[in-house]
């Protein structure tokens, strides 16, 4: 009984990615013809897609089997392509809108044929590209005598799955994501983001943090000085995607300013907290209390300081804000 419902749930995760990339897949195609673009050149057959999902399903990894049966183009949009697989258990919990989904997808298939061989043949650190817009991922260990390759400190558990005319897949135990102490130092010293990003990542804030990720080119091209800041990560940034446009929410989330919890809950009531949108404060509503929880605008925090340097704070907050002061 138990592992039929098992199966009932991942079947029910398959179907609602498949409709969710074959609307996406639709979505591309129809927004390619009203701008009389030509149509896109096949970079593969059917017959080694169908290949590669089963070589896919036999190890395990359905879901990027059904996502690459059903919308090839999204993942095969170069002339070769690597994909690195997630696993079921890992890609199941992330929660995420189609257009972020899409994002999360392209960051791990890479525009080059990548071997096994190839990677452990690379020196550290080295980076490669992705289909993301300006985003890379990197090789941080390499073990060639255990034959060990970890790409953003994720261990690639399957290699070769697939290698075949311009296609190359291997298994990643969960989507990159991680922080060491040296990434710790990289934020302390030079403010620098994608730290933060896979910290988020890591902590269960996947959709945030993919979010972050993608309009954080614009976040520091409208802050050029954001010495210090304090960012509420919701669980869940699903629902709030398309009802303002993603910039201006993910920075209503960010404070220009380093707050940790116990900061906070030293302001009184109804004090306004300037963030990263010009004019659209947060407000501190009900006061913060230290063993009871949160109240920035209705909202409780429920994980603070999750993660705290001398120049940035993350608190874990129990949904995104409302987007009502955003015109």
């Amino acid at each position: 009984m138990v592992g039929s419902c098992s199966q009932w749930w991942l079947a029910l995760i398959y179907f609602t990615a498949s409709v969710v990339l074959a609307f996406m897949a639709i979505s591309t195609a129809l927004h390619a013809s009203s701008n009389n673009a030509s149509p896109p050149t096949q970079t593969t057959t059917y017959q080694l897609t169908l290949n590669a999902s089963r070589a896919l399903r036999r190890l395990g990894f359905n879901t990027i089997a059904t996502l690459l049966q059903i919308s090839p183009e999204i993942l095969l949009s170069s002339p070769n392509s690597t994909i690195f697989a997630i696993q079921d258990s890992a890609i199941s919990n992330v929660s995420v809108p189609p257009g972020l989904l899409k994002g999360l997808l392209q960051y791990h298939t890479s525009p080059l044929k990548l071997s096994m061989n190839y990677l452990l043949n690379k020196p550290l650190p080295s980076c490669l590209p992705t289909l993301l817009h300006r985003r890379n991922v990197a090789i941080t260990k390499i073990c060639a005598k255990e034959r060990l390759v970890e790409i953003n400190h994720v261990l690639v558990s399957h290699p070769d799955i697939f290698f075949e005319g311009p296609l190359s897949i291997h298994g990643v135990l969960r989507p990159f994501s991680s922080l060491d102490p040296q990434d710790v130092q990289q934020v302390q010293e030079h403010g620098r983001m994608d730290p933060i990003i896979r910290l988020l990542s890591s902590n269960g804030f996947v959709s945030f943090s993919i979010a972050l990720h993608s309009v954080i080119d614009g976040i520091l091209e409208h802050n050029t000085s954001l010495n210090s800041t304090t960012i509420f990560a919701p669980p869940d940034f699903a629902f709030v995607a398309s009802s303002s446009p993603l910039l201006r929410l993910v920075r209503f989330h960010i404070l220009p300013q380093r707050l940790t919890y116990k900061e906070l809950a030293s302001l009184p009531d109804k004090t306004l907290l300037r963030t990263l949108v010009a004019n659209q404060d947060l407000e501190i509503s009900g006061g913060i209390n230290l063993t009871l929880g949160s109240a920035i605008d209705g909202v409780q925090i429920v994980a603070p300081d999750i993660f705290s340097s001398n120049k940035f704070v993350i608190h874990g907050i129990s949904q995104a804000f409302r987007d009502g002061k955003i015109s």
